[in-house]
This record gives structure tokens, sequence and C-alpha cells, in this order.
């Protein structure tokens, strides 16, 4: 088992409303085996995307366990500390958000590469890697040293994908990877999820397209709202 989640829950305070609290979710439990992908499925306003953002820390838990298991332990990701989960992030965790967050003036290429760049590899041997993800996922040659912040929608997901996955982490969170995507470039995103299924990574995802979700899912995970 890679991830299990046990009864999971989130409260947010709303400060500039007297500090009231309102439950974004709750008793949210399940498991991820190695390799494997599980999606969350529920209304909008359900909290999946809050569900994702609490597993990566990016949101403190109220309540309930998040359990990851490595090669060289397992770890509470409720409980651990901030510095802590920063470098769990860095060595076990990847996030792919609906919306490429860059720095601006910074070219798709060495966006993609970097990643690669961190883990050990050399700026050369990455930035090669970055230049067939990028042509893979049909970003056109001319626009690789550009940034994509100056990118269509569409285009700017494929670059948030390819930067996401090129360097893939043993736990992958992918809140709505194709969702500012043509039937073509979906079917990619989910040729390479198939990949990284393969090559043993654990992934847990949201998706707006019912076909995309059913077709890489081994499990689907109902959240009420």
């Amino acid at each position: 088992m890679r991830l299990e989640v046990k009864n999971l829950a989130k409260r947010f305070t709303i400060h500039t409303r007297g500090g009231v609290e309102i439950e974004g979710f709750s008793n949210i439990s399940f498991s991820v085996k190695k390799g494997s992908f599980l999606s969350l499925r529920g209304s909008s306003g359900s909290g999946k995307s809050s569900v994702l953002k609490t597993i990566y820390r990016s949101y403190l838990p109220s309540g309930g366990a998040i359990c990851l298991h490595t090669d060289e332990g397992s770890y509470d990701l409720a409980k651990v500390s901030d510095s802590a989960m920063l470098e769990i992030r860095e060595r076990y965790i990847g996030y792919v958000s609906q919306f490429l967050q860059v720095l601006p003036r910074i070219g798709a290429v060495d966006i993609v590469a970097t990643p690669l760049v961190q883990k050990g590899e050399s700026e050369a041997v990455a930035k090669q890697k970055a230049r067939e993800m990028l042509d893979f996922f049909g970003i056109k040659e001319e626009l690789f040293s550009l940034s994509p912040l100056t990118f269509s929608g569409g285009e700017q997901q494929r670059v948030n994908i390819a930067k996401g996955i090129i360097a893939p982490k043993m736990l992958l969170l992918l809140d709505e990877p194709t969702a500012s995507l043509d039937a073509t470039n979906r079917k990619k995103v989910l040729e390479k999820l198939h990949t990284l299924k393969n090559e043993g990574v654990s992934m847990i995802g949201i998706f707006h397209d019912k076909a995309s979700m059913e077709e890489i899912s081994n499990e689907i995970y109902d959240i009420q709202g």
C-alpha cells in the first residue's frame, strides 16, 4: 500500500465573517496501492480539490490520518512538521494543479526541464527530454523558448502536465489534468498516465471528463457534498 487516508476531515474558518467555521469535507477514507490510480468523484463543491490539497498539506487537516508508505519508512502527513512535509514533497509527492503557476520570462523548455535538473540530470539531457515531452503534447517548436504565460489555456495546461510528469515521484496528485484539452491531447495525457502506472507511480486524480476518469482509474471514490 502506498497511501492510506483514514477519516480525513477539513473545516475552514472564515475570518471575514467573525470566525465562522464551515465544513469542507469529513469522513474521507481510502487507500491507494503502488502503481494504482484512484479518482475522486463528486458534485461541484463537494471538496474534491480540497482533499488533494489536504493530502499535499497546502491545507492543514482538521482530523484524521494520511499515511504515506515509502521504502524508507511511513509518515502521517496529517501530523508531520511543516519542514518535514516540505522534504516529503520534494522526495515523494508531485502535484499538478489546474493552472500553470510559473515565473514570467522563463521559457517552456526550461520550466519543463527543471524537475529533471533537480533530480540530478544534466541540463543538456534535461532540456532534450523536455523538448521531446513538449513535442509529444503538440507544443510547436517555435514556442519552446517563450514563456508559457503567453500561450493559450490549452497550451499552458499541456506545459503544466509535462512539467508535472517528466520526473514523476512515487505519489502524484492531479487536479483536472485534462480540463482544457481537446480529445487528441486528452488521449495523449492518458497515454502518459498509463505509462506512469506501469512504472509503479501511484496517483490520485480529479476529472471533469467521465470517459477519461473511467479509462485511467483502478478505483473511483465518491465524495458526498
